[in-house]
């Protein structure tokens, strides 16, 4: 399947005239909770010529393309990217730690990644995730029933509002380091357990939530929820960001017009 993907991105870099500096997956494959039936969720951060980011024209800052049974596509302008990181925007702390890489130029996550830590916002960060147990929880069905998938959708998100509330830095993308901050035996080992049963259960498969479980993500969402409220919103400064929009482009560019040159050449 990987090398299905890589040929996607090397079309895609192709017909949108992009380089693609980065390609990672996102969601339960890279969350640590895959089901069988669980497509593949790509996500890419790429850059586009100096040219175009001088020109008047505009150009998309992101790409999507049709999701299919087995892959969702798409990704961002590094523009983009780095304007979310100073909004201290969640989802690429997430894909900067994906335990599973597609393409990577490198040395270009690691640098983003060292960047990444002067734009973390607790307040921020909590809330995003926050919304999204709030959101799932609002699928719990009569009796404590909810489909597997959308309980990870309530737990995955509690336990990273925990982690950042507690450590004080960008949550881990993965359950299993998410898990650390859990103190009670009985949770920490319901949760093992649906992860093992989620690993042979279609997304659709309905389980209850248990007494234990649902007081603990009750008591972890009141305690989250309480919390943020005594932080403020941050703001954050752009030169850093700016600096690193720059190195990049022109590096990218050096290493076009380097490659245009030995095509011309190999042509004479």
């Amino acid at each position: 399947m990987k090398t299905i993907i890589i040929e996607k991105l090397k079309e895609i870099e192709k017909a949108n005239n992009i380089k693609i500096l980065f390609a990672c997956e996102s969601g339960s494959r890279a969350w640590g909770f895959p089901s069988p039936d669980s497509d593949y969720d790509v996500r890419f951060v790429y850059v586009r010529n100096i040219e175009d980011y001088l020109s008047v024209r505009e150009y998309k800052d992101q790409l999507s393309f049709p999701i299919t049974d087995v892959m969702d596509v798409y990704g961002w302008d590094l523009k983009k990217v780095l304007m979310l990181m100073n909004k201290s925007n969640t989802t690429i702390f997430e894909w900067l730690q994906s335990p599973q890489i597609y393409f990577e130029e490198e040395g270009f996550r690691e640098a983003l990644w060292k960047v990444s830590q002067n734009f973390f916002s607790k307040r921020s960060n909590t809330l995003h995730y926050l919304g999204i147990a709030k959101s799932a929880s609002a699928t719990i069905e009569t009796g404590n029933e909810i489909k597997i998938k959308k309980l990870f959708y309530i737990l995955r998100p509690l336990l990273a509002a925990k982690w950042c509330l507690e450590k004080g830095t960008i949550a881990p993308m993965t359950i299993e380091n998410l898990m650390k901050t859990i103190t009670e035996v009985s949770v920490f080992e319901r949760i093992m357990f649906l992860i093992k049963q989620k690993e042979t259960a279609v997304e659709d498969f309905k389980v209850v939530i248990e007494e234990p479980l649902q007081v603990f993500i009750n008591k972890e969402f009141e305690k989250a929820s309480e919390a943020v409220k005594a932080f403020g919103k941050d703001v954050f400064q752009t030169e850093q960001l700016d600096t690193f929009f720059k190195e990049i482009i022109e590096c990218y560019d050096n290493k076009r017009d380097k490659r245009d040159k030995r095509e011309r050449t190999a042509t004479v």
